[in-house]
């Protein structure tokens, strides 16, 4: 691990650069990422849920952060919204193998119903967010994919900055900011809104096209 004291007595101080491995790949930094204790995330989340893939892999998508079964069980996109992204790979013709996934956070964030059994995401700050960017960062690195699809407001918050807004910004490829490697960038909608909305048939579609986009610019 790097830095003074691996920052293990601070963790109100919402970085999780300290955490980081000097060197090593997705492996020591998976390893390295079960141990973060960069934001106060942490202390109720089961765990670090990492990103999944293969260094070398094509495409990376970029969600918010993991929900209750992806916190569960450790790996990103396991749960509904998950198997709603699986279908929309599917049919925009985009082979999982070929794509890394993984969230701009990497700690469940949650409340607890009336009854405190059942947890309810609940959104990432934006300070929470930048804390765990450098997560993101290193990843980015070491896949070095030719595209990144952002899926929802705060993956695209997180790579094109505050300004971002997934309405007007979605569904055309562009350079990813301080990318040295021509790594473009797409945004779409991440696949949980799908879920909550009235027209959902509508707005799967759309996903779907985004999808497609994303494949023909490979």
């Amino acid at each position: 691990m790097a830095g003074a004291g691996d920052g293990k007595d601070a963790p109100e101080a919402y970085d999780a650069t300290p955490y980081l491995p000097s060197r090593g790949g997705l492996p020591a930094h998976r390893r390295a990422a079960a141990e973060c204790r960069g934001c106060p995330l942490h202390r109720d989340a089961t765990g670090t849920v990492f990103g999944r893939g293969a260094a070398g892999a094509r495409m990376m998508l970029v969600g918010e952060q993991p929900g209750d079964q992806e916190d569960r069980q450790g790996e990103p996109f396991v749960g509904p919204a998950g198997r709603l992204l699986h279908r929309a790979l599917e049919e925009a013709g985009i082979a999982e193998e070929d794509v890394y996934v993984t969230n701009a956070v990497k700690h469940f964030k949650f409340t607890r119903d009336e009854t405190r059994k059942r947890r309810i995401h609940k959104a990432p700050s934006l300070r929470e967010t930048l804390a765990c960017r450098p997560w993101l960062m290193a990843e980015l690195r070491l896949v070095e994919p030719e595209l990144v699809v952002t899926l929802g407001a705060t993956a695209g918050r997180a790579l094109l900055g505050p300004s971002f807004r997934v309405g007007t910004d979605r569904g055309v490829p562009r350079p990813l900011p301080d990318s040295g490697n021509g790594t473009r960038v797409l945004a779409t909608v991440h696949p949980s809104a799908v879920l909550r909305a009235r027209d959902r048939e509508e707005m799967y579609a759309g996903l779907v096209a985004d999808l497609r986009t994303a494949a023909d610019a490979l």
